[in-house]
């Protein structure tokens, strides 16, 4: 059986983080979980101590904050896994939909997978905005990589290691999203998009995307098109 290295971004997910850890633990994969703390100011680091010294668990934490981007790339550093599951802390996405992206690695068809909101998932009905930005963002990221994604933005986006040593990430914040499509783009990974339910979160629920993340996305989608 192959090793999953489910890789947690955290930052301020008090009051999530415990229930998002207990779903990762209940899927039935041999697994590491790596857990990057971006400098949290609510409480979040008491909760990771309780992880610290648990077999197949790493808990890292970053010294002040420097965005999800960084994060991951931390917690990339840290891998030992055969496949690199990306996984927020929110619970906006569910561990259950493990198996739906796996397969098209596990059967030898894909290098990447991205879980698309919009393919037909079980999601909950949030932002009418959020939905035409993104739909804005992905449709321009695939006129510049010549993909056809539904939802380049998602936060589930699974790889093998293989690809994960091939490449190296410099945005330190959400510009991650565009730099990932646009480098395993150039790359000609085999990438595969499949259905994945969403219980999107507002903003008093702690929701942290805003409208100024879309317009330095547009940026993002560009820099990383026309740049190594």
């Amino acid at each position: 059986m192959v090793k999953l290295s489910i890789v947690i971004p955290v930052y301020n997910e008090r009051d999530t983080l415990r229930a998002l850890i207990s779903r990762v633990e209940a899927v039935d994969y041999e697994k590491e979980i790596i857990l990057i703390d971006d400098f949290s100011t609510d409480g979040t680091r008491d909760v990771l101590k309780d992880f610290e010294n648990k077999e197949n668990y790493q808990v890292l934490y970053h010294d002040h904050n420097q965005g999800k981007g960084a994060a991951l790339q931390t917690g990339f550093s840290k891998t030992r896994g055969e496949i690199i599951i990306i996984q927020d802390a929110d619970l906006e996405y569910n561990p259950t939909d493990y198996g739906i992206l796996l397969a098209p690695i596990l059967d030898g068809r894909a290098d990447v997978v991205f879980g698309s909101r919009f393919l037909g998932g079980t999601h909950r009905v949030l932002f009418f905005w959020h939905y035409l930005g993104n739909k804005f963002l992905t449709t321009l990221s695939n006129m510049l990589t010549n993909l056809n994604l539904t939802d380049m933005e998602t936060g589930y986006k699974v790889f093998t290691k293989e690809v994960n040593d091939s490449l190296t990430f410099k945005c330190n914040r959400f510009g991650f999203e565009p730099e990932f499509t646009a480098k395993v783009a150039k790359n000609k990974f085999r990438i595969y998009e499949v259905p994945i339910s969403y219980s999107g979160r507002d903003y008093s629920e702690g929701k942290k995307v805003t409208w100024k993340d879309g317009f330095a996305a547009i940026w993002y989608v560009f820099k990383f098109r026309f740049s190594d």
